[in-house]
């Protein structure tokens, strides 16, 4: 089964060019090329699935050569 990311993992996993890697689509299971709407589509699944009572799925995992910024707020 493939992994339903939310709306904001899908933006997280823009590339820098602005996006999206062959193989992360993949593992939401978006063909290759992606299909016209298929963020949209993505998206309903996974509100689809929350309807029906699932558990919401597991976060996927950054990217390889994500890096994240962190804050000192004390």
């Amino acid at each position: 089964m493939p992994v339903l990311p939310s709306p904001g993992e899908i933006e997280a996993a823009r590339t820098p060019a602005g996006g999206w890697k062959r193989d992360q689509l993949a593992v939401w299971g978006v063909s290759w090329p992606p299909p016209k709407g298929w963020k949209d589509e993505l998206i309903g699944r996974r509100e689809a699935a929350r309807q029906e009572g699932a558990p919401p799925p597991p976060p996927s995992p950054a990217p390889t050569d994500f890096a994240q910024e962190t804050f000192d707020f004390g």
